[in-house]
């Protein structure tokens, strides 16, 4: 028993198929011809030319062999020509048009035929058939696949119907030439379209994962000096733990309300240090998700003192024993300058030297640290490699990692080449005037132990260190 209402599927179908060829074809939506990046306007000009060819060969077919008033067969030709000009902006307005032109040309053909007349191309001439392949093509240049289809099946529709079913007398017949040319422009055209929007999704892709690829690598940058950083706050909150419990041994009979401001004092302190190794872990650790292990996020991070510029010389040595020449020099009163600022400064030569050995193979540096009364002022140059660098396998963010260390202190970074060929990179690092001094800063009492001074890390064997492609 056929289900109610299946009498009417076949309608309901041919309305919905005929819904879609109205949304697809019936519409004067501007589309132009996206132009050429070599040459702008080539595309454009070739289909003109083509549309003149078209109208002349035509106009001349159409009156001089089909039997066609002059008159009529020129407007027919100027109409076809026309189509090809308008697909260049409305691809499927200039594909009705000329369908309209063709069709017309094909019955005022029909109409002079004569049984003993001279055998005429037919129903479309050699000129229309050149004009429509133009249309076609800009049609599938443009629209999208099903719409090309649609168009070409309507074309092959029309040419069964004049040709097959309506027919002539004495013509010669063309159109299962027409139809496979036709379908070769719709396939053709469809290719390059295809392949101009994998192209153009290609260098979006390209595009976002370059982004993607900087705003992780920053993220990783600023990661690790907070990683570097946490030594440096960890060391004065010990000390202000320390100084908090020693405090009151200090005093002759320190009274209970001092005792209860220092024990919570040191209670504080002994709160931010375990909050700060708890933060730690997590940068630390490649899956902060993941169960603890024993030992901790730390276990396998070695526990060194972060250096400062006292340890400057001994990086110079060991980049010196590395092949490259370096001069060193200063200026000004040094004074004592905030941990963080003598890290920053650090890190700063220390990727500058770096890059001068990875891309300036040959060259000379120089590193000079000028002391002022409100700051320090790092000054890395180099001269004109003598060879050309080998290839280099680093990220190629060195100098966003100076630039966030050179913001995290409000101060200032400029890189670029010199006109000798060289390349220079200046940092300014300020520090608060008002700031305190060694004399004012907190220290640990002597029964204390500190930890021994670690060896200067070799800045080119640093399991962690900063790259920068491109010659510095």
């Amino acid at each position: 028993m056929k289900p109610r209402g299946s009498r009417h599927l076949p309608g309901g179908r041919a309305q919905r198929v005929l819904r879609v060829l109205h949304e697809d074809l019936w519409t004067w939506r501007a589309d132009p011809l996206p132009p050429s990046v070599w040459l702008r306007w080539f595309p454009h000009g070739v289909v003109w030319l083509a549309a003149l060819g078209v109208l002349l060969g035509d106009a001349a077919q159409l009156g001089d062999h089909g039997g066609v008033d002059p008159g009529f067969a020129f407007l027919i030709g100027l109409t076809q020509g026309g189509a090809m000009v308008l697909a260049l902006w409305r691809p499927i307005a200039g594909w009705w048009l000329s369908m309209a032109a063709m069709l017309v040309g094909a019955f005022a053909v029909r109409a002079e035929m004569a049984v003993d007349g001279d055998r005429f191309p037919w129903p479309w001439p050699a000129a229309g058939i050149i004009g429509h392949l133009f249309v076609l093509l800009l049609l599938a240049l443009r629209v999208r696949t099903r719409v090309s289809v649609e168009a070409l099946a309507l074309t092959a529709l029309a040419t069964y119907v004049v040709q097959g079913l309506v027919g002539g007398v004495a013509y010669q017949p063309t159109g299962q030439l027409a139809i496979v040319l036709f379908a070769v422009a719709v396939v053709l055209g469809t290719a390059l379209r295809g392949r101009r929007e994998a192209r153009a999704e290609l260098v979006q892709q390209t595009s976002l994962t370059a982004e993607e690829r900087a705003r992780r690598t920053l993220l990783e940058e600023r990661g690790r000096i907070a990683r570097e950083l946490h030594d440096v706050v960890a060391h004065h909150m010990s000390v202000i733990s320390i100084q908090a419990q020693v405090a009151p041994l200090l005093v002759e009979n320190p009274p209970d309300e001092l005792k209860e401001n220092l024990a919570g004092i040191r209670q504080n302190a002994l709160e931010a240090l375990t909050e700060l190794r708890r933060v730690l872990g997590v940068l630390r650790a490649e899956h902060p998700d993941a169960p603890d292990v024993p030992g901790g996020a730390d276990a396998a991070v070695p526990h060194a003192p972060q250096p400062d510029l006292d340890r400057l010389d001994a990086l110079v040595e060991n980049t010196r024993a590395a092949g490259l020449t370096v001069h060193t020099g200063s200026s000004g009163v040094r004074r004592p300058l905030p941990s963080g600022v003598e890290l920053s400064a650090y890190r700063i030569v220390q990727e500058a030297l770096s890059n001068v050995l990875r891309h300036a193979p040959g060259a000379t540096a120089q590193v000079h640290l000028t002391h002022l009364p409100n700051g320090l002022r790092v000054d890395i140059s180099n001269t004109r490699p003598k060879r050309d660098p080998a290839p280099s396998q680093g990220a190629g963010h060195g100098l966003m990692g100076m630039r966030e260390r050179v913001a995290m202190l409000d101060g200032s970074l400029t890189a670029h080449p010199m006109p000798d060929g060289g390349y220079r990179v200046a940092a300014f690092l300020p520090v608060d005037v008002a700031g305190p001094t060694d004399a004012d800063r907190p220290t640990a009492p002597d029964s204390v132990p500190g930890p021994a001074p670690a060896p200067a890390p070799d800045c080119f064997t640093d399991p962690d260190p900063f790259t920068e492609d491109g010659t510095p």
